[in-house]
């Protein structure tokens, strides 16, 4: 077992807070091995803040060539940013159990969703947070947000917006769990594929450390973000196809909620799945056909 572990990962807050849980993880699980933290700066992070492109990748390139290039030993990602088909000779050696995958609301005056004046200013970057708003309530102005979770709570305490989404899961590990206004319910906002979940990447020649790795892997988790990655890769959306996806695993069935809508929120087609099929990349291709035969392929043409 190695006794040097080199962890890459963004340099954000966010990044940093779930990189030490995971390594706190691994120590609870494994004496021995030291750990040390590589901030690595993405094009994501590169980007200015008032910038509001959102894309699979873009968080994650340089993290993952550093991977390759042998010059970090575990990469650390949000699952959410990772693109459906991984770099040759990287793969998810873990998947620790998942936080909490809803979106929240964060509103001046802690107004609720249903109880925002007409014509209120929501911001979000996310095409999927924006269809299922204005699918909800199409007298919101669904406004573009850029930032990170931080900024973003400067600029709506600003008054430049009179609402939020933000990941419930982000909020928690950076301890401002108390700035939630509602927990959206998934019949409203569905999350993106993987949300709530961390992705521990290794190169698939470095049988030890996938070995470490694997220690702190949620074999239910597990479970359920592949269906969910199936699903969004069945439907070869891109990075600003508003689609959604929620597996979750109880007992011996798997039951997955997907969801693509047209950019405006007009158009909705949601589909569910439940199976008992050991094989959760199977059951998230069902969802994925499902929704094609309800009309999902002419939504992603006009998309």
């Amino acid at each position: 077992m190695k006794t040097h572990i080199r962890i890459g990962t963004r340099a954000s807050q966010l990044a940093l807070a779930q990189t030490n849980q995971v390594i706190a993880e691994l120590k609870r699980t494994v004496s021995g091995p030291k750990y040390e933290v590589i901030p690595i700066q993405t094009k994501g992070d590169k980007k200015h803040e008032n910038d509001t492109f959102e894309g699979k990748g873009v968080f994650t390139k340089e993290i993952e060539e550093a991977l390759i290039e042998e010059e970090v030993d575990i990469a650390i990602h949000s699952m959410k940013d990772l693109t459906v088909d991984l770099p040759t000779g990287i793969i998810i050696a873990a998947i620790p159990k998942r936080a909490d995958p809803h979106d929240v609301l964060i509103s001046h005056r802690k107004r609720k969703f249903m109880q925002l004046p007409a014509e209120s200013r929501i911001g979000t970057s996310s095409p999927r947070r924006r269809s299922q708003l204005l699918a909800a309530r199409g007298d919101l102005k669904v406004v573009d947000i850029g930032g990170n979770i931080e900024t973003r709570l400067r600029k709506l305490a600003s008054g430049a917006y009179d609402a939020i989404i933000l990941a419930a899961a982000g909020l928690d590990r950076l301890h401002l769990e108390s700035k939630r206004t509602e927990v959206l319910p998934m019949s409203i906002m569905l999350p993106a594929i993987g949300q709530g979940a961390l992705a521990i990447q290794a190169r698939t020649s470095d049988k030890d450390t996938i070995d470490l790795a694997h220690k702190i892997d949620h074999p239910v988790t597990r479970r359920e973000i592949e269906a969910e990655r199936a699903f969004s890769k069945s439907l070869g959306g891109n990075c600003r196809t508003p689609i959604a996806a929620y597996a979750r695993y109880d007992s011996s069935k798997l039951t997955i909620h997907g969801m693509i809508a047209s950019a405006n929120g007009q158009v909705v087609v949601r589909s569910r799945v439940t199976s008992d099929n050991p094989n959760s990349i199977q059951i998230g291709e069902e969802l994925g056909r499902s929704l094609l035969d309800k009309g999902a392929g002419i939504l992603l043409e006009k998309l």
